[in-house]
């Protein structure tokens, strides 16, 4: 909700361009991402580390770019349980920025990135708000606690 402010609320103010920047330029990030993880695998093959090394460490990225995606998109969708990032997951996350990236990205195709929660949070502070404010009548210091016993009012 960074590039949004309040926008996201009304959909208005640049909200489709904001939303249209955000998806390309995620996109842009990810490919220029996977770009530069291909020139670490072109280093590994000169170094000539072999078969093993190498799909070892396809599939490192791969694993690692699939749990951020997810953890970035349980995120953006709603509250998230525990989190990877609190101990020893946090590097998995960072190795995976890929897949952030592009969760970032397929989100922002349907609405802003955490639109979705920051919504569901909007609509229910509003609603407490009219339930708190449905119940006050009048003024409450003008009140009797003894008005249905029959008591006089002080003054």
């Amino acid at each position: 909700m960074r590039f949004f402010g309040t926008t996201w609320v009304r959909h208005d103010g640049g909200y489709g361009l904001r939303r249209a920047g955000v998806a390309v330029g995620s996109l842009a990030l990810a490919a220029a991402g996977a770009a530069l993880l291909r020139f670490a695998f072109q280093g590994l093959e000169i170094a000539a580390v072999g078969s093993f090394v190498g799909t070892l460490v396809v599939v490192g990225f791969a694993v690692c770019s699939a749990l951020a995606f997810r953890h970035t998109w349980a995120g953006l969708t709603g509250r998230p349980g525990p989190s990877v990032a609190d101990g020893s997951g946090q590097g998995l996350l960072f190795i995976g920025f890929v897949g952030s990236l592009l969760a970032y990205f397929c989100r922002s195709l349907v609405e802003a990135p955490g639109e979705q929660r920051h919504r569901a949070e909007y609509e229910a502070a509003r609603e407490r708000y009219e339930r708190r404010r449905g119940t006050r009548t009048g003024n409450p210091a003008a009140r009797t606690s003894g008005a249905k016993t029959g008591a006089k009012k002080r003054r």
